[in-house]
């Protein structure tokens, strides 16, 4: 489908929903009326999709009746999904591995249950403690997976292509999220995997807010887009303030409303609308009050496809 810039499914992310109402019911089990509570709050920030944050809410682990009950709620608040985004759920996780890619698939079944047409996977572990424990996690550092390893390379492909069988098989696509220090932690090794899986239904997540925000030299940000665009069947998109001391070789990150930090997604959204990309965006924003920022986010980008895509007419 050629969306026009009104038309462009622009969710909002909720990762800043905790995953436990504060008495300490989980999500899952706090039902209906804590989904609507929530869901209530994005349409109020003017809101017609969602990503449905697997850090929020896990569909993948709800009953046929719970996904019933979501799908009444989502449609009570007037909110269609954009996908359902599943974090820190690695299915290179040394220890929980395998039981990840069966929660990749319950999360694809519950995807083509909800009606959306996307699920976001990534290599990303758990954070660790001192992440946890951090003002900014990406402060302190995570798992690394052996990138090199051409084991684990090849395992990558197959679980990955296993759960794209899948999904293909339920009319959902599969976006693969970059993410640092993992297989998905570069333009090249992000496109090489991809390249590896060869499906149509399995592409990228191009975040690479993900990666501009790290405390250490990163790529060119445009180059990294020139590179993944062409791959893209979703996006996450949020935006990082970076500086950096050459005197003392200290960096400095902080999350920065889409239009003000260092991507251009002027030239981002342009050189993904060459390369054809139509996939539906997420926004999303740490810090403060993340949704309405992602609201602004979100009117920030419409207004750019507004010009862009008026311009190729």
């Amino acid at each position: 489908m050629v969306w026009t810039a009104e038309q462009w499914p622009i969710g909002a992310a909720l990762i800043q929903f905790p995953a436990r109402t504060r008495d300490g019911v989980t999500v899952e089990d706090a039902g209906p009326a804590e989904w609507a509570r929530v869901l209530g709050e994005v349409t109020a920030c003017g809101f017609e999709h969602v990503d449905l944050t697997d850090t929020w809410l896990r569909p993948g682990d709800l009953t046929d009746g719970q996904r019933e009950d979501l799908v009444r709620t989502l449609k009570d608040a007037d909110l269609r999904v954009t996908a359902i985004s599943v974090i820190r759920r690695s299915i290179l996780d040394p220890e929980h591995g395998d039981a990840n890619v069966d929660y990749a698939l319950r999360t694809v079944e519950a995807a083509a249950a909800i009606g959306t047409g996307v699920v976001s996977l990534g290599l990303h572990r758990p954070l660790t403690a001192q992440q946890r424990a951090a003002e900014w996690f990406w402060t302190q550092p995570g798992a690394v997976d052996q990138q090199r390893d051409k084991a684990s390379f090849d395992l990558a492909v197959a679980r990955f292509s296993r759960i794209g069988r899948h999904a293909a098989g339920l009319g959902i696509q599969l976006s693969l999220e970059m993410y640092e220090d993992t297989l998905l932690g570069t333009a090249e090794d992000a496109v090489a995997l991809v390249q590896a899986i060869n499906m149509p239904n399995v592409g990228l997540n191009p975040d690479i807010g993900n990666l501009i925000r790290q405390h250490r030299p990163i790529d060119d940000w445009e180059q990294m887009h020139l590179k993944t665009l062409p791959y893209a069947n979703y996006w996450h998109v949020k935006n990082y303030y970076r500086d950096h001391d050459p005197a003392t070789g200290a960096y400095f990150t902080v999350p920065a409303p889409a239009e003000s930090g260092l991507i251009s997604y002027r030239r981002a959204i342009e050189i993904a609308l060459e390369a054809g990309f139509q996939g539906p965006i997420s926004v999303e924003h740490y810090g403060g009050d993340g949704l309405s920022v992602s609201a602004r986010n979100r009117d920030y980008l419409r207004g750019i496809l507004r010009a862009k895509l008026g311009a190729r007419r």
